[in-house]
């Protein structure tokens, strides 16, 4: 098996038929280039240079050796600046997705800084609906996700928190909780919580639909919904209530839906998830972008 100095060795001094100059495009020693190819020439068992005192070509073995490997070499050579500029670039495209029209607006903003910034990139933005931003980031259809927090998730790296929002509960319009000013945690034991589906990660379901109070109070499981305009839907039509961020109340104003701040409920939190293996310069530039967007700093 060639070693890559020795590939390297051959090959430049293919191209140069001088051991000098070889040397110096390599940056090591004439002597080094000499005993490099006199290793490699034992191993072959025949001359790939003839040498005389004036000149240096290739043998007949050395012109087949290099007529062979060379496009190969180009070819590895090619694909490894392909995968630097992939990992250290800041050309080519980012795809990033959003969930719902406060998500898209928050990364419109991060997308317009990002570009300002880095004007080689390009951003693609993909809507998603909660099912699908974590089977994009695994199978590699984006390369950014915007969800809420908090996802433990294997190779899933959660970045800063962009946003933090008031905890409300939705309900139906004709809800006794629907006269009232505020509700706790404690009232999610007194009605049917509604479900994220089953592909979305335990940690956020969990934070989302406890299955007790702080209290230790079981809390009625109601049917799950695929999509949050599922979710309003059905709390429209009295199957059960869901815990929502404040921005719904803007952004998804309904007759049969009202929403209720918690008293007592932290905030729900939102930020940008990526792969593990897929932390490259875009990434971590868009990811900047935004965090400096939501801080007011351009």
């Amino acid at each position: 098996m060639l070693e890559r100095h020795e590939l390297e060795a051959f090959l430049t001094l293919a191209e140069e038929l001088h051991f000098g100059r070889t040397g110096e495009r390599l940056r090591v020693s004439t002597a080094r280039v000499s005993q490099t190819i006199a290793k490699l020439e034992r191993r072959v068992g025949v001359p790939l240079f003839n040498r005389t005192s004036r000149r240096v070509e290739l043998s007949a073995v050395g012109r087949q050796l290099y007529e062979e490997v060379r496009p190969a070499w180009s070819q590895i050579a090619t694909a490894f600046e392909r995968a630097i500029d992939t990992g250290r670039g800041l050309s080519g495209t980012l795809r990033v997705a959003f969930v719902g029209a406060a998500g898209g607006q928050l990364l419109l903003g991060a997308t317009e800084l990002f570009r300002a910034r880095e004007p080689g990139c390009d951003v693609q933005l993909r809507e998603a609906q909660m099912t699908d931003v974590f089977p994009w980031l695994r199978d590699g259809e984006i390369d950014i996700g915007l969800a809420n927090f908090p996802v433990h998730q294997p190779g899933i790296v959660s970045g800063p928190v962009l946003v933090s929002e008031t905890r409300m509960l939705a309900v139906p319009s004709q809800h006794p909780f629907a006269r009232r000013t505020s509700v706790s945690l404690e009232d999610l034991a007194r009605v049917k919580v509604l479900q994220l589906p089953d592909t979305v990660p335990d940690s956020l379901r969990d934070d989302r639909t406890p299955h007790t109070t702080p209290a230790g109070r079981p809390i009625e499981h109601g049917p799950a919904a695929a999509t949050f305009n599922e979710m309003l839907t059905l709390i429209g039509a009295g199957q059960g209530v869901f815990p929502v961020g404040a921005h719904s109340r803007r952004y998804y104003a309904r007759p049969d839906v009202t929403y209720i701040p918690f008293s007592d409920a932290p905030p729900l939190q939102w930020g940008l998830l990526w792969r593990a293996d897929g932390a490259t310069a875009r990434v971590r530039a868009f990811t900047e972008a935004a965090h400096d967007l939501v801080n007011g700093r351009s």
